[in-house]
């Protein structure tokens, strides 16, 4: 315990706030980060869907989807650019010594931000203005652009976790940098894959959960139906695949990042025969009260045996490894996250049997009520993956290299604070302001699909095609008939 205090009251008193600012606006990013990376695709697939099937619901979709993205694109640009604002303000120290070495990951996201507003732009220009095919092909840039997105920032991560590609001169400072090793770290592929594979999953989940409250409230028309199968096909599909990266992360960690796994386990003392520990809380002394604990677990999942050693949180002096806190805070989002992936994967199991037995979606309301939760619940697993990721590596913001002490920046604690509470006032505004967008685009469709059912004139855009009024386009060019409907079928 004294020697928890001793660091906590050794640190400056800027690091809280910073860290508190810092942690806030990547938690709010985050949300939006599932939708820009995958909804994309999502869209696409639905959109090649209506394509090739001539379907006008199918396009329907799509063309609600995309509206839906730019709105989520246009704030997560927001917060997006706060972030790379905070990276400078609030660590000068991470981005003065060592920008030269990572800082093009940083570089690669903003451009791909730049590529993907005017692709988005140009997609949604295209519905009414476009033929079918040619509006089709502009889009299918977009995941490839969202994709490079992800690309820049966990290229820029990973190195923080395992930093190479360049040597110290004299007085520390890095130099020779090798670009290529820089990028391409020991953690980038496992933290990449397992990081675009969540988006998809997490994007389907909280798309097909919409879908699935209609259906609970008894709206089991095709518009919900197709609507609800598309992408949570896609994300039941990425789940299983979701849950082995998780495991290979987590031994790529085992190997690369001993003492950060053994925070992310609470292991104390380096030895084999570890167990496994649900939950529980780590204690400055080693000991660990409350959770479940498992015997022999935590080697034979490291090392695919009891005998595997597993580095302990005392392999390192104190000031090298986090605090009994960090580590239990590290443990308990790994052990949310891991759960929550193996609900995840219950849930795909009874869709993908039911769709095996039937050829048909579940019936079960209890299917759909897990199917509506699914959404929210991925987003508490993203949350907790980098809580896990960027806690457990504590004290150091360059792994082995650099601490967050001698990162932060040497603004005055109380101006940070009332940062702080500015962010969190502005960020209230402008994601209730995306609340408000959304929900008004959910009444003009209801109203629309409504107007259309019953027969009553609807005014544009819903009221013609997806493309436009029937005559706009030439039925000659490819699957997007110029006659379907643009409303439900």
């Amino acid at each position: 315990m004294h020697t928890s205090v001793h660091l906590l009251t050794s640190a400056p008193d800027q690091l809280l706030p910073a860290r508190e600012l810092m942690a806030f606006t990547l938690a709010s990013h985050i949300i939006l980060v599932p939708l820009g990376v995958a909804l994309p695709l999502i869209t696409l697939v639905m959109h090649y869907r209506g394509l090739r099937h001539n379907d006008a619901t199918a396009l329907l979709l799509a063309r609600r989807w995309s509206a839906v993205m730019a709105v989520q694109f246009a704030v997560g640009v927001v917060t997006g650019t706060v972030l790379s604002f905070e990276f400078g303000l609030l660590w000068p120290g991470l981005m003065g010594r060592w920008g030269d070495v990572f800082g093009i990951g940083f570089g690669v996201e903003a451009w791909a931000f730049f590529l993907e507003a005017v692709l988005i732009a140009i997609y949604l220009y295209g519905w009414r203005r476009l033929k079918p095919r040619t509006h089709f092909l502009l889009g299918l840039p977009l995941p490839a652009a969202a994709l490079l997105g992800a690309f820049g920032i966990l290229a820029a991560n990973s190195w923080m976790n395992t930093p190479q590609g360049f040597s110290l001169d004299a007085a520390g400072r890095p130099k020779d940098v090798d670009i290529w090793k820089a990028v391409f770290t020991p953690m980038f592929g496992p933290q990449y894959w397992h990081f675009v594979v969540a988006m998809l999953l997490t994007a389907g989940y909280l798309v097909a959960g919409v879908y699935a409250v209609g259906r609970l409230r008894g709206r089991s028309d095709r518009y919900h139906r197709l609507g609800f199968t598309v992408p949570f096909t896609l994300a039941a599909v990425a789940t299983p695949v979701q849950f082995v990266l998780g495991d290979s992360i987590a031994r790529s960690v085992f190997h690369k990042q001993p003492v950060k796994f053994a925070a992310m386990e609470i292991v104390w003392k380096t030895d084999t025969r570890v167990p496994e520990y649900l939950f529980g809380r780590l204690h400055s002394d080693g000991s660990v009260s409350g959770g479940i604990k498992v015997p022999l677990l935590d080697s034979v999942l490291a090392g695919f045996s009891p005998d595997t050693e597993v580095v302990g949180l005392t392999s390192v002096p104190p000031d090298q490894r986090p605090t009994a806190v960090q580590a239990t805070i590290a443990h308990w989002a790994f052990d949310v996250m891991v759960l929550i992936g193996s609900a995840l994967v219950l849930l795909a199991l009874w869709y993908g049997l039911v769709w095996w037995r039937q050829r048909g979606l579940p019936r079960s309301r209890w299917f759909y009520r897990g199917a509506a939760c699914a959404g929210p619940a991925s987003v508490v697993a993203v949350e907790c993956g980098w809580i896990a990721t960027e806690v457990g590596r504590q004290p150091w913001i360059v792994y082995q290299n650099m601490r967050v002490s001698e990162a932060v920046t040497a603004t005055r604690s109380s101006t940070l604070w009332i940062m702080l509470g500015l962010v969190v006032v502005v960020y209230v505004l402008v994601f209730g302001s995306l609340l408000a967008v959304l929900l008004k685009l959910r009444t003009r469709w209801r109203l629309a699909d409504a107007e259309q059912a019953a027969g009553h004139p609807v005014d544009p855009p819903e009221a013609a095609g997806p493309y436009g009024p029937r005559a706009a386009v030439p039925a000659r060019d490819g699957g997007g008939d110029a006659s379907s409907e643009g409303g439900r079928r």
